[in-house]
């Protein structure tokens, strides 16, 4: 009984000791605790309640997702020294952030933030502050907010069977995949139309008028379209959501669109 025991945990497939479900859970709890943390950032400091959300439709960061369970994964070896747990954390988070940053640059030709003009920034997606940020929460993450969330998610486990278990996990990872490339293209579309419609001079705007008179030209599709992802719906969902333009200037979206307001309710202070 005891070796067949030993023969199906070895049977698990893990990274670092962790298994792909557990991992799928870090991500999904992280995301949602993510665009928690970015809202209420949002209303202390700017006085706003907005959207953080990255996708669409799910109330998720899923920058703080990606982060965290690279840190969590990475920093295995590393979690009972204190300092090299900074370190790493200075590292993998500004490696996680400057790829995010990049691939929003390179694939979607947006940005969702810019560091330029702040102290040893690198293109601006990363600063030497926000880096060291990166190592004070890993600290706080593999020595108290994780091992929190594995009691929390052990917890879940023990009311629920196994298989029930990783069908919802699959499930929801399922559906923040679809949401993220509906997010994808919806956001494509978005930029299109205001590159087009505003007569924009951004960067690659060959590409965007060949987006547009792709999905736009059809009138009844264009009408759908619109209604779906309406200009309304990407300023609220993105009200931080960036262009850069041909001579390297960095715009918000939301300005072309004084007409709409980017946050759903804003506190007088």
């Amino acid at each position: 009984m005891e070796k067949n025991v030993v023969s199906k945990e070895k049977r698990k497939f893990t990274i670092n000791g962790i298994t792909i479900y557990r991992i799928l859970a870090y991500f999904a709890i992280y995301s949602v605790l993510g665009y928690i943390l970015e809202t209420i950032f949002a209303i202390v400091m700017y006085g706003e309640f907005e959207s953080r959300q990255g996708f669409l439709y799910g109330p998720v960061c899923p920058i703080y997702g990606v982060g965290a369970v690279i840190m969590i994964v990475a920093l295995q070896k590393f979690k009972k020294n204190g300092y090299s747990i900074f370190l790493g954390g200075i590292i993998v988070g500004s490696i996680v952030e400057y790829f995010i940053s990049w691939f929003g640059e390179v694939f979607l030709n947006v940005r969702w933030w810019d560091y330029t003009g702040k102290f040893l920034n690198i293109n601006g997606r990363i600063c030497l502050l926000y880096s060291f940020y990166w190592g004070v929460i890993a600290i706080y993450l593999m020595r108290s907010l994780n091992p929190n969330i594995d009691r929390l998610i052990n917890f879940m486990k023990s009311k629920i069977t196994i298989k029930f278990s990783k069908i919802l996990t699959i499930a929801v990872t399922i559906f923040l995949f679809i949401d993220c490339i509906i997010s994808a293209f919806a956001i494509e579309l978005f930029l299109a139309r205001t590159v087009v419609e505003k007569n924009l001079p951004a960067q690659g705007k060959e590409r965007y008028v060949a987006i547009y008179e792709n999905y736009f030209e059809n009138s009844e599709e264009k009408s759908i379209l619109e209604k779906i992802w309406s200009d309304r719906k990407l300023i609220k969902t993105y009200p931080n959501l960036r262009l850069t333009l041909e001579d390297g200037t960095v715009i918000n979206v939301s300005d072309q669109y004084p007409e709409i307001q980017p946050y759903y309710y804003k506190f007088e202070r």
